[in-house]
């Protein structure tokens, strides 16, 4: 068994980005960011979604800190605060692979 021990403060707090990464579209918007700062603009086309609904969303990651934005004259970019959530998005995604669903599997017999 793992030695990791998580208090009750950490687990709320763990919980609550989980809650926010569940969304899929806020998972599109963290993996196409990368550490290069994008325009609202750039995410609206890159992602397809509406300006209003990626203002949306890049408002809820900026508040849980998982992207951070950046004034560029009139304009907000917005990117990732470092390469380690990429990191982690990429393992998570490289795990579930690992994972045996129950209708992935077949009876046996």
């Amino acid at each position: 068994m793992a030695d990791i021990m998580i208090d009750c403060g950490g687990v709320k707090s763990l919980s609550e980005i989980f809650k926010l990464l569940s969304e899929p579209n806020r998972l599109r918007i963290l993996c196409g960011l990368g550490l290069e700062c994008q325009s609202v603009g750039s995410i609206v086309e890159e992602t397809g979604l509406s300006q209003t609904n990626v203002s949306f969303h890049l408002r809820l990651l900026r508040e849980a800190g998982l992207v951070r934005p950046e004034k560029r004259g009139p304009f907000v970019y917005y990117c990732l605060p470092n390469q380690k959530l990429l990191e982690l998005l990429e393992d998570f995604r490289a795990w579930t692979e690992t994972l045996e669903r129950p209708d992935q599997c077949k009876e046996a017999g």
